[in-house]
């Protein structure tokens, strides 16, 4: 077994898909296949399955990978220790939702790139309520989400930035010249949220609850980007973060209405397992997330 089919098989459990892996460490798609089937070999288990055109792992893929990562975790933490005063190097997996992905961290990639070049960084989006499972299986380094106020025993969890969320809708909606709205005139509108499941959308059902107002109309939609092209069109009032559509209040697409939404405080926290060892890319990272979102 070598060190190269270990990195290999991480990064391939990472992405889920043998091009990108390729991609990522600088190999051809064959090479990436050839190691994985050779680990296979040796261990005399399979550990990816491929159902229709999605890559996952098996159990055994999962077994294994807890192991791949302790182990690669502690060589480059000896390499760390070796190499104290080197340019930095080495791989880290961050995770988010797409809003987080979209709208707060390329700048932090930029960034970080800029610091530290030979650093590859791996980037998978995964929807809010699965981002803590992450860290707890070792499959991301750091995560990012837009929730309330997380508490937890396994992980820590840092607060970056207050994130506002407003009612948006196109300039020629009924509501959007009004300048104090009542709770009766949200009466017989369609409201564009993401669907059951998603913090924010609780977070907005149960505000109208609170005011006896339990009767909404819905449309639900995957993404924020879905939800703003049907306000626009003017299908109804997008409930949205202020950081998805500073372009498009900017522009005239969409404005916002007068509705201030009561105890909704949602943070934009980076989170990561208390007992990873933070190497110094890693710590480098999280400094740099907290330069770009915390004073943003």
């Amino acid at each position: 077994m070598e060190l190269r089919q270990l990195t290999t098989f991480r990064t391939v459990a990472y992405t889920l898909n043998f091009t990108r892996a390729a991609e990522a460490l600088n190999y051809v798609p064959s090479n990436v296949t050839m190691q994985i089937k050779a680990l296979e070999n040796e261990l005399g288990a399979r550990l990816f399955d491929r159902l229709g055109k999605q890559l996952v792992l098996t159990t055994a893929g999962k077994r294994f990978q807890t192991h791949v990562n302790s182990v690669l975790d502690q060589l480059e933490e000896a390499r760390s220790e070796v190499h104290d005063n080197e340019q930095l190097s080495g791989t880290i997996t961050i995770s988010a939702n797409e809003v987080l992905c979209a709208y707060r961290l390329p700048v932090v990639f930029r960034l970080f790139r800029l610091r530290h070049p030979g650093v590859r960084l791996i980037f998978r989006s995964v929807p809010n309520q699965q981002l803590k499972q992450t860290l707890f299986e070792g499959t991301a380094d750091v995560v990012f989400m837009l929730d309330e106020s997380i508490r937890s025993t396994g992980l820590a969890v840092e607060p970056l930035i207050e994130e506002t969320f407003r009612f948006f809708a196109a300039p020629d909606h009924p509501l959007a010249n009004q300048t104090v709205l009542q709770l009766e005139d949200f009466h017989g509108e369609v409201f564009l949220t993401n669907e059951k499941g998603c913090t924010y959308r609780t977070m907005f059902d149960r505000s109208f609850e609170r005011k006896g107002m339990d009767t909404i109309t819905y449309l639900e939609f995957q993404n924020a980007e879905a939800i703003k092209q049907c306000a626009i069109a003017g299908i109804g009032i997008a409930f949205l973060p202020e950081i998805t559509t500073e372009e498009e209040v900017k522009r005239g697409d969409l404005v916002a209405l007068p509705w201030q939404i009561p105890d909704l405080h949602v943070y934009t926290q980076m989170l990561w397992h208390k007992d990873k060892w933070l190497s110094p890319i890693l710590l480098s990272f999280i400094e740099a997330a907290r330069e770009v979102i915390a004073i943003d």
